[in-house]
């Protein structure tokens, strides 16, 4: 054997399909459609698998930053509930010279005849 003959993948496989006998009349052309199509196929999977692959992640991350913002609701939530109470209102405007009423609030009553 000559060097370099018989070394490559290609022409291992042209040795295997010079022994069965199928490229003695040439390359054979009926097959070439279904060739084609099986070549099709398989880029539509593969397109497919990446498509999948890239939503999978776009979901993730979405989960992830819906979490993210339902946690700074909560937090603002609760800081917003704690700010609206009587006693931290009053905390708030006492530098401005506001103070709490220590009598109860009353309910001014208008007749209709009067309006």
């Amino acid at each position: 054997m000559k060097r370099g003959e018989g070394r490559g993948f290609f022409q291992k496989v042209e040795k295997l399909l010079a022994l069965n006998g199928m490229l003695d009349f040439g390359f054979p052309v009926k097959y070439l459609p279904h060739i084609f199509f099986l070549f099709l196929l398989a880029l539509i999977y593969i397109g497919n698998s990446h498509y999948s692959e890239k939503t999978i992640r776009k979901i993730n991350w979405l989960e992830a930053e819906v979490e993210d913002l339902r946690a700074d609701y909560t937090t603002l939530k609760a800081e917003y509930m704690l700010s609206g109470k009587q006693s931290e209102v009053a905390e708030k405007v006492k530098d401005r010279g506001l103070k709490e009423s220590l009598q109860p609030p009353y309910k001014i009553v208008i007749d209709k005849r009067e309006h």
